[in-house]
């Protein structure tokens, strides 16, 4: 079965890093199914991000989730804990930091993963990086190698042999400017995205959070200008 006949299952945050993985899977062929999710999370304007790039990809399906994660905190995303700010890069390298949501990918696949039985998809997007967040626990080459492993011993299609569940992480190895240069390549409206941990009450960017800092290291590395900070 070749692409142009899969459907495949793609986490959308809004932010940057899966608006480029979405594009990426329909430029492969395949038939795609947003999913985000609404965890809680203190940048809840980012499900908006969401709902502008499915629109504009043209997507077969978008679901947005609810699943309140400050239910358990311990995170500064999910919890009353400062985010980071003006951090290094080697500062953000250096330990686990606590933007951290604990198992946040694990639940996320898994979230796919039902998702694409109930559809018949056997394939999952997610724009997972261990480059610019080494410190991810839920960020690494083998931790995604385990999660494929269990879903294909923990579903029905699977273990009736219809099919074998893939995880696709296609920028996990890459660096924030070469993704960037990837989404341009692609035709992705990067004004559509919202990356920030910290935004304003307006649901502007802070510009100073690991998040935002990071976005704009790739923007300057790749020779480009931001055009979401351009149009706020």
């Amino acid at each position: 079965m070749s692409a142009k006949d899969r459907t495949a299952v793609v986490l959308l945050s809004g932010g940057l890093d899966s608006s480029t993985v979405l594009a990426l899977a329909i430029s492969q062929g395949y038939r795609c199914h947003a999913l985000t999710i609404a965890y809680g999370q203190r940048h809840q304007v980012e499900l908006a991000a969401a709902a502008r790039v499915a629109g504009a990809a043209g997507v077969a399906g978008h679901k947005t989730l609810a699943l309140d994660l400050r239910m358990f905190g311990g995170s500064a995303l999910t919890a009353d804990i400062p985010v980071p700010h003006g951090r290094s890069m080697d500062s953000m390298a250096s330990h686990i930091p606590c933007t951290y949501v604990p198992a946040r990918n694990t639940i996320f696949l898994s979230l796919a993963l039902a998702h694409a039985e109930t559809l018949g998809a056997f394939d999952i997007f997610a724009g997972m990086n261990a480059l610019d967040y080494s410190g991810y626990p839920d960020c690494r080459p083998e931790y995604l190698a385990a999660f494929e492993a269990m879903a294909n011993l923990a579903t029905r299609d699977a273990v009736e042999g219809k099919g074998r569940y893939r995880i696709h992480a296609p920028l996990l190895r890459l660096g924030k400017a070469d993704i960037i240069r990837l989404g341009a390549a692609m035709g992705v409206d990067y004004s559509l995205t919202h990356s920030c941990y910290d935004p304003t009450p307006a649901g502007k960017a802070c510009g100073t959070c690991d998040s935002c800092l990071l976005r704009l290291k790739g923007f300057q590395e790749a020779g480009m200008s931001d055009p979401a900070l351009a149009a706020t």
